[in-house]
């Protein structure tokens, strides 16, 4: 058995440059969660060309209901919907061969279409133990708790500049040259296709030469928040540290309870909103 899993955003995804176009409220949505599917396709296809018996795919974008399933490559299986548990790491375990993050970008402070760390009106950014973390760090370190190594990124260039190194022997897959944080020179979709779909394949076939990414625990997660209110919400958790106006520091075992503070901090923001 060779169990592959992806994880599917649409801020990295060719073609996709604006907010409007990720936010399920506008009409442009409609082609971008198109465009999704598409490169979503072309990497489950790919990890079966690769030898993949088994790919699961975890819908990861905002309200995480964008995939269109009746335009899916039939071979894989689709978790939809939030909230769930690891988030948009939900379903991965120790027995995948390999993870996969399509439609991925660079993280919350950086230069990068649409970069952001989980939600860009929360987090001007993360750090666990030192290491700042774009979302691909942030779940690729919970992968490799685990043991299961990244071995596919696709999205823009400032993806590949910021997590290459941090996962030796990762195939990146440049779909979108960043110009602004809301613009971007992007190849063709079909062109991104062919490329995540030959990029999948070689990830599968040589991924025993791919490391998993090991951030040992016992683990600080320190969050620099996006204003002074949300970090004061933070601070009713008991233990939570003050460092800042606007950054805190919480404690983790290990990267599951990272991704777990992570995504109760958010939930707890949104009362701010």
């Amino acid at each position: 058995m060779v169990k592959i899993f992806i994880s599917a955003d649409m801020d990295g995804v060719a073609g996709v440059a604006t907010p409007r176009q990720c936010d399920m409220d506008n009409p442009d949505y409609e082609l971008a969660r198109r465009l999704m599917t598409e490169e979503v396709n072309a990497a489950i296809a790919g990890a079966f060309d690769g030898g993949a018996t088994e790919v699961l795919v975890n819908d990861s974008h905002s309200q995480q209901i964008n995939l269109l399933p009746n335009l899916m490559d039939k071979r894989a299986e689709l978790i939809l919907g939030r909230p769930k548990r690891a988030g948009m790491f939900c379903g991965l375990d120790a027995s995948y061969a390999g993870a996969m993050g399509v439609g991925y970008h660079a993280g919350a402070s950086q230069f990068g279409v649409l970069a952001h760390t989980v939600d860009g009106a929360v987090y001007a950014a993360l750090r666990v133990n030192g290491i700042d973390c774009a979302e691909a760090t942030l779940y690729g370190g919970y992968a490799g708790s685990l043991g299961v190594p990244v071995i596919l990124l696709a999205g823009d260039d400032r993806l590949q500049e910021q997590c290459e190194p941090q996962f030796p022997g990762v195939r990146c897959v440049v779909v979108k040259t960043a110009m602004g944080n809301r613009a971007a020179r992007s190849v063709a979709p079909e062109v991104a296709c062919e490329r995540i779909r030959a990029a999948a394949a070689d990830a599968v076939r040589n991924r025993a030469s791919i490391r998993p990414l090991v951030i040992p625990g016992p683990c600080r997660l320190e969050l620099d928040m996006m204003n002074v209110a949300q970090a004061d919400v933070v601070m009713n958790i008991p233990v939570a540290t003050r460092l800042g106006p606007r950054t805190v520091a919480l404690p983790a075992d290990d990267m599951a309870g990272v991704i777990g503070w992570v995504g109760a901090v958010n939930a707890m923001s949104a009362a701010l909103r």
